[in-house]
């Protein structure tokens, strides 16, 4: 059996050898060291400190060697790989701050300038007091359902107990959409969100608690208080043993949270010819609280001196209504509500006059900002 070579000099294998170990160092701090910018150096790292640079490979050759030989050779090679991955990390760390310098000299900006963009827009305070609005409702486990503006005279009317002679279905009151050649369509711009009553009881499993904010149409002249197109935010109820009580439950709730703690409501007797019996929704005035009824030394200007407001209209769902809709009344009862947005905003808000919301005047939205 022959002796281990231990004798083996590894100067024999030529990229250990000391001198040529001493160039590839040398070589690569030099590429380091002239490198100009981060993506230079990122490539001279590859070139020179990569898996296939120069000293990797002769890193490689060592494995080769006797065990008598690796010691020393992996020494030399060892100090010449980490003064590589020493000095770009310097020269990294110093180009990193070079640049940081120029961009803050580069990119500074004179805040002494006079202002000449043009403003950002804001959110119009309708959408934001909408949402408001229903999310209140959402909060006592009702849905927010959607439907068309363009909307079928069924659904406007028919199905909501509007007789054919009734007003409502007049021009003076319905934005009718006409058909090819001027012909009747049987179709209108929606005069409340009423309809989607019905359609939320045709597309959805029974029971339904669904609150509806959106735009309706009408044929009234725009003045301080009124315009042709406004919002709405409707709420239906149909489900076993629904009273006029749990009516008037979800309305409290929505007038304190909307309004202020503790503020009382009423409901006075009308008639709306979805809902029997019907009611309109009063509240207690959120400013004066009653107090400047009969006392003429603090008069309110919100209430007028009554000490209530009227916000909307409500009652029982006309079982005809349920019908129309495919519901047992036998079994299922309901009580719907209709509340003005834009009325809602102007108590809230203290917003006089309607031309404000519809004109875009961005003087207007940019005082509400993106929350109220």
């Amino acid at each position: 059996m022959s002796a281990p070579n231990n004798s083996y000099d590894p100067v024999e294998v030529s990229a250990l050898h000391p001198d040529e170990v001493e160039r590839m160092r040398t070589e690569a701090l030099d590429a380091i060291a002239k490198a100009a910018g981060l993506e230079e150096l990122k490539e001279v790292r590859i070139a020179h400190a990569g898996d296939r640079s120069p000293l990797a490979l002769a890193n490689r050759e060592i494995g080769a060697l006797p065990p008598a030989a690796k010691a020393e050779a992996g020494k030399r090679v060892g100090g010449a790989r980490r003064a590589v991955s020493e000095a770009v990390k310097a020269r990294q760390s110093q180009l990193e701050d070079e640049r940081d310098a120029r961009v803050l000299v580069e990119e500074a900006v004179d805040v002494t300038l006079p202002f000449d963009r043009i403003p950002r827009g804001a959110r119009h305070p309708l959408t934001t007091v909408a949402e408001r609005m229903a999310d209140i409702f959402v909060g006592m486990g009702f849905e927010v359902a959607e439907g068309p503006e363009v909307e079928a005279e069924w659904y406007n009317f028919d199905a909501l107990n509007f007789l054919p002679d009734h007003p409502a279905r007049t021009m003076q009151d319905t934005f009718f959409v006409a058909g090819p050649d001027g012909a009747e369509s049987g179709l209108v711009l929606r005069t409340h969100t009423s309809p989607v009553q019905v359609r939320s009881m045709l597309d959805r499993e029974l029971p339904v608690y669904v609150v509806v904010p959106g735009r309706t149409f009408r044929t009234d002249e725009l003045d301080a208080t009124h315009s042709p197109v406004f919002h709405q935010l409707e709420g239906l109820v149909v489900d076993e043993g629904i009273t006029l009580a749990h009516l008037r439950g979800a309305i409290q709730v929505f007038v304190e949270r909307m309004f202020g703690e503790g503020l009382r409501t009423r409901m006075r007797p009308s008639y709306f010819p979805f809902t029997e019996p019907s009611a309109e929704v009063d509240m207690e005035c959120f400013v004066c609280r009653g107090a400047s009824v009969g006392n003429p030394d603090a008069p309110c200007r919100t209430c007028s001196s009554e000490g209530w407001i009227e916000i909307g209209g409500c009652g029982v769902v006309n079982p005809r209504v349920l019908t129309a809709a495919g519901v047992d009344t036998e079994r299922y009862s309901g009580w719907a509500f209709g509340l003005g947005i834009e009325r809602t905003l102007m108590f809230a808000h203290g917003v006089k006059d309607m031309h404000d919301m519809v004109e875009g005047d961005i003087r207007f939205t940019a005082a509400f900002g993106m929350e109220m």
